[in-house]
This record gives C-alpha cells, sequence and structure tokens, in this order.
C-alpha cells in the first residue's frame, strides 16, 4: 500500500550556495557527472514510431541519433562519422531510408549502426567494416518515455526505475499520444525550475488560477528521498481537472477511477523529468540546461488517442492554463537567478512545506561530489 505523507525540514536546512546557480565550472561538472552518466528523458517512443524514423537529440556538447531500425529496435548514435569525425545529421527529425550516409565521404551505415559501405577503403591494409560501426549510447523506454545514458557501463534502467516501474499503470501512458508541445528558453538555473516545481508554498502569490482549482495546502507525496520525488494534490470539490475552466468534457484516461479522479500527481525524475498526471491527461517537462543561468524546456500534453480522434477533440483548455501556469513559474525562477547571481544572495531557510527540495538538493550533491 502506498503511504503518503508531508515531507518536513528541520530548522537548519538551507538553500544551496550561490555557485551551484552561476559556476561555469560547477555546470561543466553536473553535465559531466550527472547529465552523462544518467539516464535522461529525451522524448517520446512515438516520435521513432516506424523504421527509419529519427531525432537528434542534444547533451550539453553531445549530439546523438536516436533512430528505429528494420526490427523496430530504437538505438541512439552518437552522430560522429567514424572516418573523420563529420556529424553526418543536421535536420532535427526525419527518416532515413535504410541507412545513415555521412556527406562528407560517403561512409554509409544500416540502421543498426554497422558500417555497410566505406568509398575506396579495401585498398587500406587490414581495414574490416566489422571493426567501424556508429558509437551507440544506451537507450531504453518507459511507458513510451525514452531515456539515453551515454555512460559507458550504467547502472541498469531496470535497476534504477524500479522504485517507479509499476507506478501510473492506470494512466495506460505508453498508448497516449502527444497532442501538443511547447518549448520555452528559460534564464534560469536548471535546478531552480525543478525546485519550483516541487513546492506549492509560492502558489497563492503565482498561480491564482491554480489555487482556484487545487488547494496548495493539499499535497501529500509518497516519494520522499532520492532521484524521484513527489506526490498528489487534490482538486477542490466540484473541480475535474486543471483547465481553464476546471471542467472536462474528455473521459478518464486509461483506467484512472476512484481517488484518483479528485488527484493530480506530479513528480521530479532525477534529473531532467518532470512529470504530471491529471485525470484526463498526462503533461510532461523535459529540461536540457544550456549553461548555468539557461535551459530549454520542452513541455507536452499528453492524451487518449481514441479521445484526440473525437471530432469536438481541443487540447486546449489544458495547454492555456498551463502554459499560462509555465511563464508565471518561468518569470519567478529568472527572478530568482537574478538574485542569486547578486553578492548579497547567502542560502536561506527552507520551510517545512519546501521539504522536497532539501531532499533534491541532498541527491544532487550526491550525485554531483559523490
Amino acid at each position: 500500500m502506498t503511504t503518503f505523507a508531508r515531507p518536513n525540514v528541520s530548522g537548519q536546512a538551507m538553500t544551496l550556495p550561490r555557485h551551484y546557480f552561476t559556476s561555469e565550472a560547477v555546470f561543466a561538472q553536473e553535465m559531466q557527472r550527472i547529465f552523462t552518466q544518467q539516464w535522461l528523458f529525451v522524448g517520446r517512443a512515438e516520435q521513432v514510431a516506424t523504421p527509419g524514423e529519427y531525432m537528434l537529440v542534444e547533451i550539453g556538447t553531445e549530439n546523438l541519433i536516436v533512430v528505429r531500425d528494420q526490427q523496430h529496435q530504437i538505438r541512439a548514435f552518437y552522430n560522429v562519422c567514424r572516418h573523420r569525425g563529420t556529424r553526418m545529421c543536421t535536420e532535427p527529425a526525419g527518416r532515413f531510408a535504410n541507412s545513415i550516409q555521412c556527406p562528407y565521404h560517403a561512409w554509409t551505415y544500416g540502421l543498426d549502426g554497422s558500417l555497410l559501405a566505406a568509398r575506396h577503403m579495401q585498398d587500406v591494409e587490414s581495414f574490416d567494416k566489422a571493426d567501424w560501426p556508429l558509437l551507440a549510447a544506451h537507450v531504453a523506454e518507459w511507458r513510451g518515455f525514452l531515456f539515453l545514458n551515454l555512460a559507458s557501463a550504467p547502472e541498469p534502467f531496470e535497476q534504477a526505475f524500479a522504485p517507479l516501474l509499476n507506478k501510473f499503470g492506470d494512466w495506460n501512458i505508453e498508448n497516449l499520444r502527444v497532442a501538443r508541445a511547447i518549448e520555452y528558453d528559460v534564464q534560469a538555473n536548471w535546478k531552480l525550475v525543478v525546485e519550483n516545481y516541487s513546492e506549492c508554498y509560492h502558489c497563492p502569490l503565482i498561480h491564482p488560477a491554480l489555487t482556484r482549482l487545487s488547494d496548495p495546502q493539499s499535497g501529500r507525496n509518497d516519494l520522499l528521498e532520492g532521484p524521484f520525488l513527489g506526490g498528489f494534490m487534490t482538486l477542490e470539490e466540484g473541480e475535474a481537472s486543471m483547465t481553464t475552466s476546471g471542467h472536462t468534457s474528455r473521459p478518464p484516461v486509461g483506467t484512472v477511477r476512484g481517488d484518483d479522479l479528485q488527484r493530480v500527481y506530479y513528480y521530479s525524475i532525477m534529473p531532467n523529468m518532470l512529470l504530471s498526471l491529471h485525470p484526463d491527461y498526462v503533461m510532461a517537462h523535459r529540461l536540457m540546461p544550456l549553461a548555468p543561468g539557461r535551459v530549454k524546456i520542452i513541455c507536452e500534453w499528453l492524451f487518449d488517442p481514441a479521445t484526440m480522434q473525437r471530432p469536438d477533440f481541443d487540447p486546449s483548455d489544458a495547454v492555456e492554463f498551463w502554459d499560462m501556469t509555465n511563464r508565471q513559474d518561468w518569470h519567478v525562477c529568472e527572478l530568482s537567478q537574478l538574485g542569486i547571481q547578486s553578492q548579497a544572495y547567502v542560502p536561506g531557510l527552507y520551510a517545512h512545506a519546501e521539504g522536497l527540495l532539501y531532499a533534491f538538493d541532498q541527491y544532487y550533491l550526491e550525485m554531483l561530489e559523490g
């Protein structure tokens, strides 16, 4: 049985020092020790639904090709030709016919990464095509979400994600489809975005529309430490969904029923996923840090494909509500970034309502410095 609670912090729980949000050296360390060593959320399997379909993924300075091969397996390869290192693909998404060809000297690779052809290399002594496949990264799929890991020998996905593997089954997320996506360029450190998402202490001041639909004091959490943090908040009586009206004509997704019809679940999934589960849709934020004070955020809204086929389907009530809420959050995160950059900033005390933030900080420091 899942146990929900309110996380509390001691009176000595402090926010992180300034350099964790502003330092280029810390940012480089994050890229090396977290974003290339942890499982990163990079998209949805539906983006590479058929053989040959691909998308490019940028992780720091790395660029990878995520493609579905002829055996319907999803693979990830560094976008680097094995001949002289040329970046082979520049379009952010598309479809390969049956191979990936470098535009420089036409070295050609199969969708499984094997080298198929290398012009005039047959005369090079000891050259064997089998020795020169594309370099691969580790890829995993969970509930239709795709994750990459650039470590040479990462913790197996099933082990790393064990606390989440059997959660959220009622939402049938793997069969939902993205109806709308919005990309944001936010001038704030990525950790400020995660921390803002993880508390509603700010909601009465920043989100009056959200507060009308869901009491900020209603939150209860079941994941209180480690890489996965979160729980639920309840909808007010008479409200049915987090939309501009508080109502919805859409049926619940999957087999959502009972108490979950009046709950919205919010989870941060270290290091770059924010997952929100609603009665009638699912929302996912993907964070891609670009600099100490800049992060790209892609927000996607997922719905039941049968509902999407209805002639009256219109996701704008959910999209507009959260686009407004997102922008309110991004603005205050940017204000936080500006303040933290000041020499006047010193770490402050966390409130009891910010227990998940302190838990995030502790896990972050463990990953960064451990």
